[in-house]
Protein backbone atom coordinates (compact mmCIF):
# COMPACT_ATOMS: atom_id res chain seq x y z
CA UNK A 1 0.00 0.00 0.00
CA UNK A 2 2.32 2.73 -1.11
CA UNK A 3 1.45 6.10 -2.51
CA UNK A 4 1.69 4.78 -5.69
CA UNK A 5 -1.03 1.85 -5.18
CA UNK A 6 -3.46 4.24 -3.60
CA UNK A 7 -3.52 6.29 -6.33
CA UNK A 8 -6.56 6.63 -8.19
CA UNK A 9 -6.89 7.52 -11.84
CA UNK A 10 -8.13 10.72 -13.17
CA UNK A 11 -11.41 9.41 -14.48
CA UNK A 12 -12.52 7.99 -10.90
CA UNK A 13 -11.86 11.48 -9.22
CA UNK A 14 -15.16 12.67 -9.51
CA UNK A 15 -16.67 9.84 -7.53
CA UNK A 16 -14.29 8.62 -5.03
CA UNK A 17 -15.27 9.43 -1.46
CA UNK A 18 -13.59 12.89 -0.44
CA UNK A 19 -12.39 10.53 2.90
CA UNK A 20 -10.40 8.58 0.40
CA UNK A 21 -8.67 11.27 -1.96
CA UNK A 22 -7.65 12.82 1.61
CA UNK A 23 -6.20 9.98 2.20
CA UNK A 24 -4.47 9.37 -0.88
CA UNK A 25 -3.29 13.62 -0.49
CA UNK A 26 -1.80 13.04 2.78
CA UNK A 27 -1.25 9.49 4.09
CA UNK A 28 2.28 9.14 5.33
CA UNK A 29 3.26 5.69 3.46
CA UNK A 30 6.73 6.13 2.00
CA UNK A 31 7.72 8.43 4.59
CA UNK A 32 10.82 7.86 6.66
CA UNK A 33 10.03 10.50 9.22
CA UNK A 34 6.06 9.40 10.30
CA UNK A 35 5.79 9.61 13.46
CA UNK A 36 2.76 9.94 16.37
CA UNK A 37 2.87 13.41 15.48
CA UNK A 38 1.05 12.72 12.11
CA UNK A 39 -2.07 10.93 14.30
CA UNK A 40 -5.03 13.45 13.67
CA UNK A 41 -4.03 14.39 10.25
CA UNK A 42 -3.80 11.35 8.97
CA UNK A 43 -6.82 9.15 7.35
CA UNK A 44 -4.51 5.74 7.84
CA UNK A 45 -3.56 6.28 11.49
CA UNK A 46 -7.51 5.62 12.77
CA UNK A 47 -9.60 8.76 12.26
CA UNK A 48 -12.21 6.65 13.72
CA UNK A 49 -12.78 3.69 15.54
CA UNK A 50 -15.59 0.94 17.16
CA UNK A 51 -13.96 0.60 20.47
CA UNK A 52 -15.62 2.07 23.70
CA UNK A 53 -14.69 5.75 24.56
CA UNK A 54 -11.81 5.90 26.16
CA UNK A 55 -10.42 2.49 25.64
CA UNK A 56 -6.93 2.49 25.87
CA UNK A 57 -6.41 0.03 22.82
CA UNK A 58 -7.37 2.97 20.59
CA UNK A 59 -4.48 4.54 22.33
CA UNK A 60 -2.09 1.54 21.06
CA UNK A 61 -3.37 1.41 18.00
CA UNK A 62 -2.84 4.76 16.79
CA UNK A 63 0.99 4.84 18.42
CA UNK A 64 1.23 1.23 17.07
CA UNK A 65 0.50 2.40 13.50
CA UNK A 66 2.19 5.84 13.50
CA UNK A 67 5.53 3.92 14.55
CA UNK A 68 5.88 1.02 11.69
CA UNK A 69 8.26 1.70 9.54
CA UNK A 70 6.89 0.79 6.37
CA UNK A 71 3.18 0.29 6.48
CA UNK A 72 3.13 0.08 2.76
CA UNK A 73 4.73 -2.97 3.17
CA UNK A 74 3.30 -4.54 6.66
CA UNK A 75 0.99 -6.85 6.97
CA UNK A 76 -0.53 -7.24 10.54
CA UNK A 77 -2.10 -10.79 11.75
CA UNK A 78 -5.10 -10.15 14.12
CA UNK A 79 -6.75 -12.53 16.39
CA UNK A 80 -10.00 -12.44 17.98
CA UNK A 81 -10.97 -9.86 20.27
CA UNK A 82 -11.26 -6.18 20.88
CA UNK A 83 -8.30 -6.14 18.60
CA UNK A 84 -10.36 -7.62 15.98
CA UNK A 85 -12.78 -4.59 15.55
CA UNK A 86 -10.44 -2.04 14.83
CA UNK A 87 -8.80 -3.84 11.84
CA UNK A 88 -11.69 -3.12 9.50
CA UNK A 89 -10.66 0.75 10.57
CA UNK A 90 -6.94 0.06 9.21
CA UNK A 91 -5.41 1.50 6.47
CA UNK A 92 -3.01 -1.15 6.69
CA UNK A 93 -3.12 -4.90 5.28
CA UNK A 94 -4.00 -7.26 7.79
CA UNK A 95 -5.03 -10.86 8.51
CA UNK A 96 -7.45 -12.58 10.72
CA UNK A 97 -6.65 -15.66 12.59
CA UNK A 98 -8.48 -17.87 14.58
CA UNK A 99 -8.27 -17.43 18.30
CA UNK A 100 -4.79 -18.42 19.80
CA UNK A 101 -3.13 -19.50 16.41
CA UNK A 102 -1.97 -15.83 15.31
CA UNK A 103 1.67 -16.50 15.74
CA UNK A 104 1.52 -19.76 13.61
CA UNK A 105 -0.65 -17.49 11.00
CA UNK A 106 2.41 -15.24 11.20
CA UNK A 107 4.85 -17.97 10.80
CA UNK A 108 3.83 -19.41 7.22
CA UNK A 109 2.80 -15.91 6.36
CA UNK A 110 6.44 -14.53 6.71
CA UNK A 111 8.31 -17.24 5.14
CA UNK A 112 5.73 -17.05 2.53
CA UNK A 113 6.83 -13.24 1.63
CA UNK A 114 10.38 -13.98 2.13
CA UNK A 115 9.97 -16.91 -1.24
CA UNK A 116 7.57 -14.29 -2.99
CA UNK A 117 9.74 -11.05 -2.46
CA UNK A 118 12.62 -11.98 -1.63
CA UNK A 119 14.26 -8.43 -2.68
CA UNK A 120 11.58 -6.54 -0.71
CA UNK A 121 11.59 -6.33 3.55
CA UNK A 122 7.75 -7.35 4.31
CA UNK A 123 7.60 -6.65 7.92
CA UNK A 124 4.70 -8.71 9.63
CA UNK A 125 3.07 -7.94 12.94
CA UNK A 126 1.15 -10.19 15.51
CA UNK A 127 -1.14 -8.16 17.14
CA UNK A 128 -3.47 -9.52 20.09
CA UNK A 129 -4.59 -9.65 23.35
CA UNK A 130 -3.38 -11.59 26.54
CA UNK A 131 -6.04 -14.52 26.24
CA UNK A 132 -4.83 -15.17 22.41
CA UNK A 133 -1.20 -14.62 23.51
CA UNK A 134 -0.49 -15.99 26.70
CA UNK A 135 -3.38 -18.14 27.60
CA UNK A 136 -5.19 -19.94 24.60
CA UNK A 137 -2.00 -19.54 22.57
CA UNK A 138 0.64 -19.37 24.46
CA UNK A 139 2.12 -22.80 22.70
CA UNK A 140 1.96 -21.01 19.32
CA UNK A 141 3.62 -18.57 20.61
CA UNK A 142 6.37 -20.08 22.42
CA UNK A 143 7.10 -22.38 19.54
CA UNK A 144 7.60 -19.38 16.77
CA UNK A 145 10.07 -17.83 19.41
CA UNK A 146 11.53 -21.50 19.52
CA UNK A 147 12.19 -21.42 16.13
CA UNK A 148 13.37 -17.93 15.19
CA UNK A 149 10.69 -16.76 13.35
CA UNK A 150 11.61 -13.20 11.96
CA UNK A 151 8.41 -11.11 13.69
CA UNK A 152 7.38 -8.85 15.48
CA UNK A 153 4.42 -10.29 18.48
CA UNK A 154 2.72 -7.29 20.33
CA UNK A 155 0.48 -8.44 22.98
CA UNK A 156 -2.55 -6.13 24.33
CA UNK A 157 -2.19 -6.58 28.41
CA UNK A 158 -5.92 -6.39 28.97
CA UNK A 159 -5.16 -8.25 32.70
CA UNK A 160 -8.19 -10.21 32.21
CA UNK A 161 -10.63 -11.66 28.79
CA UNK A 162 -11.95 -7.86 28.49
CA UNK A 163 -14.85 -8.89 25.46
CA UNK A 164 -16.19 -11.82 27.00
CA UNK A 165 -17.09 -10.53 30.50
CA UNK A 166 -14.35 -10.17 32.71
CA UNK A 167 -12.82 -13.79 32.53
CA UNK A 168 -9.44 -14.68 34.49
CA UNK A 169 -6.52 -14.44 32.27
CA UNK A 170 -2.77 -15.61 33.45
CA UNK A 171 -1.65 -12.12 33.03
CA UNK A 172 -4.43 -11.01 35.78
CA UNK A 173 -3.13 -9.59 39.19
CA UNK A 174 -2.76 -11.82 41.71
CA UNK A 175 -5.88 -10.94 44.02
CA UNK A 176 -7.77 -9.12 41.48
CA UNK A 177 -11.55 -9.52 41.70
CA UNK A 178 -13.20 -9.60 38.29
CA UNK A 179 -16.93 -9.87 37.02
CA UNK A 180 -16.32 -13.24 36.19
CA UNK A 181 -13.78 -14.24 38.79
CA UNK A 182 -15.61 -13.39 41.63
CA UNK A 183 -13.04 -15.58 44.10
CA UNK A 184 -10.50 -13.31 42.92
CA UNK A 185 -6.89 -14.85 41.00
CA UNK A 186 -5.18 -16.99 43.26
CA UNK A 187 -1.42 -16.84 41.81
CA UNK A 188 0.59 -13.94 40.34
CA UNK A 189 0.97 -12.35 36.95
CA UNK A 190 2.53 -14.37 34.84
CA UNK A 191 5.68 -12.79 33.60
CA UNK A 192 5.37 -12.88 30.04
CA UNK A 193 8.68 -10.62 29.13
CA UNK A 194 11.04 -12.94 31.08
CA UNK A 195 9.57 -15.95 29.20
CA UNK A 196 9.83 -14.35 25.93
CA UNK A 197 12.98 -13.45 26.54
CA UNK A 198 14.40 -16.96 28.13
CA UNK A 199 12.24 -18.45 25.22
CA UNK A 200 15.06 -16.94 22.49
CA UNK A 201 13.33 -13.48 21.62
CA UNK A 202 16.06 -10.87 20.90
CA UNK A 203 14.15 -7.42 22.21
CA UNK A 204 11.78 -7.78 24.61
CA UNK A 205 9.93 -4.41 25.69
CA UNK A 206 6.88 -4.32 28.63
CA UNK A 207 5.33 -0.71 28.89
CA UNK A 208 2.29 0.99 29.04
CA UNK A 209 1.24 3.49 25.86
CA UNK A 210 0.67 6.52 27.97
CA UNK A 211 4.14 7.93 26.34
CA UNK A 212 4.14 7.78 22.39
CA UNK A 213 7.46 8.44 22.50
CA UNK A 214 8.25 5.62 24.68
CA UNK A 215 6.11 3.70 22.16
CA UNK A 216 7.49 4.46 19.09
CA UNK A 217 10.63 4.20 20.28
CA UNK A 218 9.73 0.31 21.41
CA UNK A 219 7.85 -0.72 18.33
CA UNK A 220 10.64 0.04 16.16
CA UNK A 221 13.34 -1.18 18.02
CA UNK A 222 11.32 -4.54 17.93
CA UNK A 223 10.52 -4.41 13.73
CA UNK A 224 14.66 -3.56 13.18
CA UNK A 225 15.31 -6.35 15.15
CA UNK A 226 13.04 -8.89 13.87
CA UNK A 227 14.33 -7.44 10.57
CA UNK A 228 17.82 -8.55 11.03
CA UNK A 229 18.15 -10.92 13.52
CA UNK A 230 15.25 -12.76 15.34
CA UNK A 231 12.08 -12.61 17.02
CA UNK A 232 10.60 -10.01 19.18
CA UNK A 233 8.23 -9.31 21.79
CA UNK A 234 6.87 -5.97 23.06
CA UNK A 235 3.67 -6.18 25.76
CA UNK A 236 1.44 -3.34 26.28
CA UNK A 237 -0.69 -2.50 28.93
CA UNK A 238 -4.11 -1.53 27.87
CA UNK A 239 -6.34 -1.41 30.80
CA UNK A 240 -10.17 -2.15 30.32
CA UNK A 241 -11.63 0.32 31.85
CA UNK A 242 -15.15 -0.67 31.55
CA UNK A 243 -14.00 -4.48 33.78
CA UNK A 244 -11.67 -1.94 35.80
CA UNK A 245 -14.63 0.26 36.84
CA UNK A 246 -13.14 3.45 35.25
CA UNK A 247 -14.69 6.31 33.69
CA UNK A 248 -13.39 6.81 29.97
CA UNK A 249 -11.31 9.59 30.87
CA UNK A 250 -9.66 7.42 33.33
CA UNK A 251 -7.74 5.04 31.39
CA UNK A 252 -4.70 7.09 31.08
CA UNK A 253 -4.71 7.99 34.90
CA UNK A 254 -4.25 4.01 35.15
CA UNK A 255 -1.46 3.72 33.13
CA UNK A 256 0.26 6.17 34.76
CA UNK A 257 -0.34 5.25 37.79
CA UNK A 258 0.91 1.51 37.13
CA UNK A 259 4.06 3.02 35.55
CA UNK A 260 4.92 4.71 38.57
CA UNK A 261 8.22 4.19 40.54
CA UNK A 262 7.61 1.03 42.12
CA UNK A 263 4.54 0.17 39.54
CA UNK A 264 3.80 -3.09 37.58
CA UNK A 265 3.73 -1.21 34.71
CA UNK A 266 7.55 0.10 34.68
CA UNK A 267 8.92 0.21 31.00
CA UNK A 268 11.14 -2.52 30.79
CA UNK A 269 13.38 -4.01 28.05
CA UNK A 270 15.38 -6.94 27.71
CA UNK A 271 17.74 -7.48 24.75
CA UNK A 272 20.79 -9.63 23.81
CA UNK A 273 24.01 -8.23 23.54
CA UNK A 274 24.13 -8.87 19.87
CA UNK A 275 21.10 -6.57 20.03
CA UNK A 276 22.30 -3.60 22.24
CA UNK A 277 24.88 -2.72 19.47
CA UNK A 278 22.37 -3.26 16.80
CA UNK A 279 20.18 -0.54 17.91
CA UNK A 280 23.29 1.60 18.50
CA UNK A 281 24.20 1.66 14.96
CA UNK A 282 20.37 2.42 13.88
CA UNK A 283 20.36 5.29 15.93
CA UNK A 284 23.93 6.60 14.70
CA UNK A 285 22.08 6.19 11.52
CA UNK A 286 19.19 7.93 11.90
CA UNK A 287 20.47 10.73 13.41
CA UNK A 288 22.87 11.19 10.92
CA UNK A 289 20.06 10.98 7.88
CA UNK A 290 17.85 13.21 9.78
CA UNK A 291 20.68 15.95 9.93
CA UNK A 292 21.54 15.27 6.27
CA UNK A 293 17.95 16.22 5.93
CA UNK A 294 17.51 18.95 8.01
CA UNK A 295 20.75 20.49 6.34
CA UNK A 296 18.80 19.71 2.75
CA UNK A 297 16.03 21.53 3.79
CA UNK A 298 18.11 24.40 5.13
CA UNK A 299 19.70 24.82 2.34
CA UNK A 300 17.22 24.77 -0.20
CA UNK A 301 15.09 27.65 1.76
CA UNK A 302 17.91 29.90 1.72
Amino acid sequence: MSKEKIQMTEGLMDIMPPEYQEMVANATFGNEDRSWKDIGSSKELIEQHSLCAGCPESIAFRFILAAIPAPENTIFVGSTGCTSLVFPHVGVQNIHSLFGNQNAIASGLKRALKLRFPDKEKDVIVLAGDGATVDIGLDYTMQSWFRQENFTTICFDNELYANTGGQESGLMQKGFVAKMAPMGKKFEKVRLPEIAFEAGCHYVACLTVSKPNRVEKAIRNAIYVAREIGPTYVQLYTPCILEIGKQSMEGLDEMKDSEAIGGRFVMKELMTDEVREFLKEKDAEQKERKKLAKAKAAAVTA
